[in-house]
């Protein structure tokens, strides 16, 4: 990739990007000032006449429960990608392929790439004409909630993680989706990304402060606030706070890069090499061990927490300062658990192995996901589950 180009770990450093260091600078977790405008330059749309999701019984379920679908988006654009636009293409066609052996994928595509999308993904995976700008499905689509009455999603009024990357298109995909499936919308009043929750589907979820308290999302809006918010949305009892990091990567420190539910009362959590010299990510994770150690879930139970350790960066193809190493970012599908492969062979196969034992009765199959990493994203941030109705 042309190191002028932006991707999901490298913050823009002009127009837009610029102003949004400027609200994370002035963000705190107490909702301190904001530079005036900010508020109306990111409040989302009034909300249509749709219940949330708690005030209709609904919850979002964890991942592991039944899926009716995959959703996944073709890359569009070469001013994200550069000269690695065939190459993340071939990623995500090779991702879809993995994940249809074991359920029904739809990839969005521009109508004018669908062509050539379709060619690359065979006829295992189903392309719908819908445009998008980049491949986070994760982050552009809805997150569903389920519960009596059926299906719902909620569109998290994306907006390029705090307005640092392209996304006129994305910005429509949550809505265009849920209405082509005839799918409930709950239009959230907070701003965010489905990579930004992570639920054990008991009540619990974790979130970073770093990417959900921040200027670039929610100007003026306090921790406690965007809590309420969520809980409503979910339909979640306990929120697990963890700092994270604001401003060193385009997400802001996702959460589902740093912690994720393995089952209810079990956390599986990223770490760095032992050799990894100290910087705001090894720090990050520290922090994430801290406050996880002395947590308890919404049913009252002590964590049990599982500790992955990312692969050798020296033994990595296209290792660069952008590369998401983390193994943490792997998929809960039907029958299975789709996983990163990077190709530090020790590395991943212990991974795997740690997985595997994670989600006993699922298959793991490894995906190489190279190019997509490099863009400072994985597996998890390529693909939205839509549950089945009913699903807990």
């Amino acid at each position: 990739m042309d190191p002028r180009t932006p991707s999901r770990r490298s913050v823009l450093r002009s127009g837009a990007a610029l102003a949004a260091l400027a609200l994370i600078e002035g963000c705190s977790s107490d909702g301190g000032e904001e530079p005036a405008g900010a508020a109306e330059a990111s409040a989302p749309a009034a909300s249509p006449a749709v219940p949330s999701a708690s005030a209709a019984g609904w919850a979002m379920p964890a991942e592991s429960s039944p899926h009716t679908r995959t959703f996944m988006a073709w890359p569009a654009l070469e001013e994200v990608w550069g000269d690695q636009l065939p190459a993340v293409r071939q990623d995500i066609a090779g991702l879809a392929r993995a994940i249809a052996g074991y359920e029904p994928v739809v990839l969005m595509a521009r109508p004018e790439q669908a062509a050539e999308a379709r060619q690359q993904v065979g006829s295992t995976v189903e392309v719908l004409e819908l445009p998008v700008d980049d491949l986070w499905a994760r982050d552009s689509g809805p997150t569903f909630v389920t519960g009596p009455g059926g299906l719902a999603g909620v569109d998290l009024n994306f907006n390029g993680w705090g307005n640092k990357q392209t996304h006129t298109e994305d910005s429509q995909v949550a809505r265009r989706l849920l209405e082509h499936y005839t799918i409930t919308r709950i239009q959230a009043p907070v701003t965010g990304e489905g990579g930004g929750l992570e639920v054990d589907g008991e009540g619990t979820l974790m979130a970073t402060e770093s990417s959900w308290v921040n200027g670039n999302r929610n100007p003026g809006k306090s921790r406690d606030q965007i809590e309420a918010s969520l809980k409503e949305l979910l339909g979640v009892s306990k929120v697990l706070w963890i700092k994270g990091v604001a401003g060193q990567d385009i997400t802001d420190c996702h959460i589902d890069a740093l912690a994720r539910f393995a089952e209810p009362g079990t956390v599986v959590l990223h770490r760095p090499g032992a050799d990894t010299p100290p910087d705001v990510w090894t720090t990050a994770s520290d922090q994430a061990l801290e406050v996880l150690r002395s947590a308890t879930d919404a049913k009252g139970r002590t964590l049990r927490i599982v500790e992955l350790t990312e692969p050798d960066p020296d033994r990595i193809q296209g290792y660069g300062k952008d590369f998401l190493a983390t193994y943490l970012n792997y998929y809960v599908v039907n029958g299975g658990v789709i996983v990163p492969r990077f190709g530090d062979r020790a590395a991943d196969d212990k991974a795997a192995a740690v997985i595997a034992e994670l989600h006993p009765g699922r298959k793991v199959t490894q995906v190489s996901i190279n190019t997509i990493a490099s863009g400072g994203g994985g597996i998890h941030c390529a693909t939205q589950q839509q549950p089945a109705a009913g699903a807990s």
